[in-house]
């Protein structure tokens, strides 16, 4: 079978081991962060994150971003746009983008931030490694069966995309799922930095012409405590039908 590798629509987007569009921050300054329209703009700092996750040093930026954790540069945001959150199963938010074409949920809490590269993300207050994101690149493909197993897919995506050369990784299980009659791949995997072990979730698929990623996760310490709703975030992702002309 062929590798994500063979398919350039797919691997030009995502730039070896970094997230969509995130290699152009790994460097720069951290920007300002808004909680909203009539707070004061606040900056969010490395110490801050290292803190608040109990950890002995800062937390390398690049190693966050590149796992999909919302980090340093950081903006709170409401919901008033073409997304929107809804109450659904007890202790989750829904989430349904019309114009992106999917939706999930999340755990109630839990915050929208803006980052750049990422078209929707939520995290935990508390516990920066607790986050959901989504991701989207154009391809040609229309099934993500096309790219190959769900073991090899997942650990090429882990190894080039959600994880840099720095970290250990460990793809623990990959499966294949109908939904509606579209295939999805979901995957658990680990990753292990200098200061933390993050625990995670993916599930991939292929509809209106984009390669969507959700990826959610954790910190190891609290994988048993978070699991149950980790696996409600992944298995509640499905896309959905974006028509021409739609709001």
């Amino acid at each position: 079978m062929a590798s994500l590798q063979n398919y350039p629509s797919i691997h030009r987007s995502f730039p070896p081991n970094s997230l969509p569009q995130l290699a152009s921050q790994r460097h720069g300054t951290l920007p300002s962060c808004r909680r909203s329209a009539s707070a004061p703009p606040c900056v969010v700092r490395a110490e801050q994150v290292a803190s608040s996750a109990s950890t002995s040093h800062c937390l390398g930026r690049r190693q966050l971003l590149a796992l999909g954790v919302t980090v340093p540069g950081i903006a709170v945001v409401n919901q008033d746009s073409i997304s929107f959150a809804a109450e659904t199963k007890k202790g989750f938010l829904s989430v349904t983008d019309k114009k992106d074409g999917y939706s999930f949920v999340y755990p109630f809490g839990w915050e929208e931030v803006v980052i750049q590269g990422q078209d929707k993300v939520f995290k935990d207050v508390i516990e920066p490694l607790e986050s959901v994101s989504v991701n989207m690149i154009p391809t040609n493909k229309e099934d993500i069966r096309d790219l190959g197993p769900p073991e090899q897919v997942a650990e090429t995506l882990i190894k080039k995309v959600l994880a840099p050369p720095s970290q250990k990784t460990k793809l623990i299980a990959a499966k294949e799922h109908d939904v509606d009659g579209k295939a999805y791949y979901t995957f658990e995997f680990v990753a292990k930095a200098p200061n933390y072990i993050r625990h995670a979730l993916g599930t991939i698929s292929i509809g209106n012409g984009k390669f969507y990623t959700l990826t959610t996760g954790a910190n190891e310490r609290r994988w048993e405590k978070m699991k149950d709703k980790l696996e409600t975030v992944v298995d509640s992702f499905k896309i959905l039908t974006v028509y021409d002309g739609a709001a």
